[in-house]
């Protein structure tokens, strides 16, 4: 008989994967195999290798903010203002940031105020320009092909943190806000179960319509006294109360109901919160977005995906950065320094990336107009919280910003360090659908070359 995911996750869990302080006898063999790597040295001739120091799970939660359709690493976090007007258009005068020698888009004056919070992966690389196969990279961490399709890692969490891992929340352990991402089933071959659940609506209006918990023009008044009169008819539960089928239904709906009605449902209010708080994050479905995401992990929700579109910029790239660029500034610096002053971001990673960079040479001619291509050979992103380092960058690109050319950092490099902060062990097992025991990271599996790994990010952790 197979097992399941959920019953492999609470078997692990049991485990406790050697304890939430470290990433587990597997993890730490792994780490060992992947530190030559990392630091592109071996030991000396004769000498035994030096065993790397332990590193300590410390991350509870993650929010993801993903840039679908994959933002220019030139016009955000590795701004190259000497490569001349065919690469870098207007932005030629990047800001200095609090962190002595890092540089940021001179669109982003905010960000640049609070890099100690963050580090920068400026050696990001996978070498696909399509999106679906992008995403999947990027966020399963697996290479496409194969009769197998893999989890990302929101499933992964929620399978080990969420379902399996002792999480006794009321909302779901893995949500996007606020539509789904598409381009790949984030659920991969695990259970249906694991998929995120997506909120809809937009929580920058009011009310903000959540699928399943708040219905338009239904105020909660008029949901308690639909809950008063289904209790009143259901007959049924009153003359067989000891009935097991009976007890479950009753215990389903009055889960339902404190979902909607109690403090599950009320995360999702943001007319509880000040004035000032929202507007610092901005009265923008992203923005409110970035404050409901603050609201979830402070609820113990796992894993948070605020899915950002708008960055597929073909045609008249500038002209849509001028727009999109301030949002993200805003919304962003307002999200990291909110999770640093309640004490949440020690324990929750944020990270910021999207599926690949774009061209870093500008397409002036027509039909774009100023527009930017695909471009997955060297993108960027960003991480904070959650045992990543901040005031720091990881990777390099050359002068113009076209090739990888120190430090490459590959999904699954990515991928795997956060599974080590999250207290998941990479080598743990499931179970795919045609009975194949396979590793969560691809790492463990061995099935990565040497030469398509930088390792575990151990610079920033």
């Amino acid at each position: 008989m197979q097992d399941r995911p959920s019953d492999i996750a609470r078997r692990l869990t049991r485990r406790s994967f050697l304890a939430r302080g470290a990433c587990g006898a597997a993890g730490l063999l792994l780490a060992d195999r992947l530190l030559p790597r990392a630091l592109g040295a071996g030991p000396a001739a004769g000498a035994a290798p030096a065993a790397p120091p332990a590193l300590r799970s410390t991350a509870k939660s993650v929010i993801q903010v993903w840039l679908w359709g994959g933002p220019s690493h030139l016009d955000t976090f590795d701004p190259k203002p000497n490569a001349g007007r065919d690469y870098c258009g207007q932005y030629t005068k990047p800001l200095a940031t609090n962190v002595p020698g890092i540089e940021i888009c001179q669109m982003l004056p905010l960000l640049a105020k609070l890099a100690d919070k963050y580090a920068l992966l400026r050696g990001m690389t996978h070498g696909s320009n399509g999106h679906e196969t992008a995403a999947y990279l990027v966020q399963a961490g697996r290479k496409p092909g194969g009769s197998v399709v893999y989890p990302g890692i929101g499933a992964i969490v929620s399978c080990f943190k969420g379902f399996g891992g002792g999480y006794t929340g009321m909302l779901p352990p893995y949500l996007t806000l606020t539509t789904p991402q598409g381009r790949f089933s984030e659920a991969g071959f695990l259970p249906a179960k694991y998929k995120p659940f997506s909120t809809g609506g937009d929580p920058s209006k009011t009310p903000f319509v959540v699928e399943g918990f708040v219905a338009e023009h239904v105020t909660a008044e008029r949901q308690r006294d639909r809950r008063a009169l289904l209790g009143a008819l259901d007959a049924l539960a009153r003359e067989q109360p000891d009935n097991p089928a009976v007890r479950s239904a009753v215990s389903c709906r009055q889960q339902a109901y404190e979902m909607i009605l109690g403090d599950a449902g009320q995360t999702f209010n943001l007319e509880t919160e000040k004035a000032e708080v929202r507007d610092r994050y901005g009265r923008t479905k992203f923005g409110q977005s970035c404050l409901l995401a603050r609201r979830l992990v402070a609820q113990g929700v796992p894993f948070v995906t605020i899915n950002h579109g708008g960055w597929d910029t073909h045609k008249q790239h500038f002209q849509a950065m001028a727009g999109k660029l301030p949002e993200l500034d805003r919304a962003l610096s307002a999200l990291l320094q909110d999770l640093a002053d309640r004490g949440l971001l020690e324990h929750t990673i944020v990270w910021v990336s999207g599926e690949f960079g774009r061209t870093p040479r500008v397409m002036w001619e027509a039909p774009w107009n100023g527009g930017r291509g695909h471009y997955g050979k060297a993108f960027s992103a960003l991480v904070a919280g959650g045992g990543f380092r901040g005031g720091r960058v990881v990777g390099q690109t050359d002068e113009h910003g076209e090739t990888v050319i120190e430090r490459p950092i590959y999904p699954w490099d990515l991928l795997g360090s956060m599974y080590v902060l999250l207290g998941i062990d990479g080598a743990a097992k499931l179970t795919t659908p045609q009975g194949e025991q396979v590793c969560v990271s691809p790492l463990a599996d061995n099935e990565i070359p040497a030469k398509e790994t930088g390792g575990l990010l151990r610079e920033i952790m």
